[in-house]
């Protein structure tokens, strides 16, 4: 298997009302997304929630994803460009400016482009966390997340393959915000609900590795409504400034700080529709976010891609997947679900 950038996460195994997987052909052009239950009882809740005991979590290992292949999709579907920050209210907007190309080489000139420990605080400190979950083999495994503006104030935004791999959905799905050396200053959130695009669950197709989970209410509150939200955009144009963020518990990394890289991002080239930065989180920081217009004084940013993988040959470089009409119906699932 090659070495790639992984993660998992989720609670599910029974398909939601209409959200029926297509087949693998259809699902090649298939923008609407494939969503399953989690943890849709108080008591499964429950007992998902003290299964997480902190040594549980410290000892959560981080997973190899399958490595990229070429599909014969011909990836993300563009539509209009929207974002949405701030409240539930969606917004059209668009981005302006000059159109540059990078390669690798010009990459490794940025400052920022080894995995850093984040100390400036901000925002994004509250609404990135550690995902935990135990995969269908049994073993308990972790990834990255980050809490979202949405309708119901409760979406998490992470990797396909952080909710199902394999063929098979993960189970026990959590996320800890502020994860900090074990610490979970606020609580622990436990799945209700998973989606992730057709293309990702049929074929496990890496240009569309992306998903969303809605997490329960935790004593009373939602999540945003404890951590906040980052705005979410779609159908933005490429090749930006781009900071990301993550968890990664790989060597040379142990899961216990929040890390980033920054840099412009390129084109992959070799395999995937997907954007490129030059990074070298390692397994563990799959889904964590990526964004464009981030403020390092605020630590707000629009989430605009998520870490997905390396390829073997080039451990310093992380690819993410594009934002396209699939990702956005993702979304939309997500943040129209009910919060149980």
């Amino acid at each position: 298997m090659h070495r790639r950038v992984a993660l998992l996460s989720a609670l599910a195994i029974a398909v939601a009302g209409a959200l029926v997987p297509a087949s693998s052909a259809q699902a090649a052009n298939d923008p609407r997304p494939s969503g399953w239950a989690a943890a849709d009882s108080g008591s499964e809740r429950r007992t998902v929630s003290q299964y997480w005991t902190t040594q549980r979590m410290l000892a959560a290992q981080p997973l190899d994803a399958p490595a990229p292949r070429r599909t014969r999709s011909s990836g993300p579907s563009r539509g209009e460009p929207w974002a949405t920050r701030g409240t539930s209210r969606r917004t059209s907007w668009s981005t302006r400016g000059a159109s540059w190309t990078v390669n690798a080489t010009q990459q490794a000139a940025v400052p920022n482009s080894r995995g850093l420990q984040w100390t400036d605080g901000g925002a994004v400190v509250r609404t990135t966390g550690r995902v935990f979950f135990t995969t269908a083999e049994g073993g308990n495994a972790s990834c990255s997340g980050s809490a979202v503006t949405s309708a119901n104030e409760s979406v998490v935004i992470t990797a396909g393959h952080c909710v199902k791999i394999d063929g098979a959905a993960h189970r026990n799905w959590v996320f800890v915000p502020a994860f900090d050396d074990g610490q979970r200053p606020f609580g622990t959130w436990v799945a209700t609900a998973m989606f992730t695009t057709q293309q990702w669950n049929a074929n496990e197709d890496i240009n569309f590795d992306v998903a969303a989970v809605v997490v329960a209410p935790l004593n009373g509150r939602t999540l945003t409504d404890v951590v906040g939200g980052q705005g979410v955009a779609f159908n933005q144009a490429r090749q930006r400034q781009m900071f990301a963020f993550g968890y990664p518990a790989a060597d040379p990394f142990d899961g216990s700080e929040l890390i980033y890289c920054s840099g412009r991002s390129f084109n992959d080239t070799v395999m995937t529709t997907d954007q490129g930065l030059r990074c070298n989180m390692t397994g563990g920081s799959s889904g964590g976010p990526w964004f464009q217009n981030f403020n390092e004084s605020t630590g707000l940013g629009w989430l605009n891609s998520v870490n997905s993988f390396t390829y073997n040959f080039a451990p310093n470089f992380m690819f993410g997947p594009f934002f396209g009409d699939e990702a956005m119906a993702v979304y939309q699932a997500a943040q129209n679900s009910e919060a149980l």
